[in-house]
């Protein structure tokens, strides 16, 4: 059975994942497929920038390398831990994927899909709903978020902004 103390480890490593894509331009989230048994079978961060692909997030790219790793694309028995609440391509990825829980760290309230702006991962209608547990390491998750948008509007203040008279 895993612990509060083991989502916010395993959120650790998904924090780790993105070491680098800041800079790399990339919104820095990370994931972390983990097997019921305690391998890690994935690790990844967004690379939609890096790639030219709108649907290089870091989920779904851990979940190929995870189903890549097992030889199977039902992931049973795992879970995937994430820094920012699944957006829908990535919820629907997930509950495809038969991932037995999600584990998040910052909610999404723009296009969050695990609670916020809607319920995919939960939604009754659907054959798979993973566990869910948000706000795992939230602030710490945040504050990576917080920083890199932060840079992003300051870099493009001072590009729009023209100099000062003088």
């Amino acid at each position: 059975m895993t612990t509060p103390d083991d989502d916010a480890r395993w959120i650790g490593h998904a924090l780790e994942a993105v070491a680098g894509a800041a800079a790399a331009g990339e919104v820095p989230v990370g994931a972390v497929v983990v097997h019921a048994d305690g391998r890690v079978l994935a690790t990844a961060a967004n690379r939609t920038v890096r790639d030219r692909d709108p649907t290089a997030h870091a989920e779904v790219l851990a979940l190929r390398a995870a189903a890549a790793a097992v030889g199977e694309w039902r992931l049973s028995g795992c879970t995937l831990y994430v820094t920012l609440e699944p957006c829908a391509m990535c919820a629907g990825a997930l509950v495809l994927a038969r991932v037995d829980r999600v584990v998040f760290g910052a909610w999404d309230d723009k296009a969050g899909m695990a609670g916020s702006v809607g319920d995919v991962l939960r939604h009754p209608r659907l054959n798979h709903r993973p566990s869910v547990r948000g706000g795992v390491r939230e602030a710490e998750c945040g504050a990576l978020l917080t920083t890199f948008f932060r840079a992003r509007r300051g870099a493009a203040q001072s590009v729009d902004t023209p100099p000062a008279a003088g």
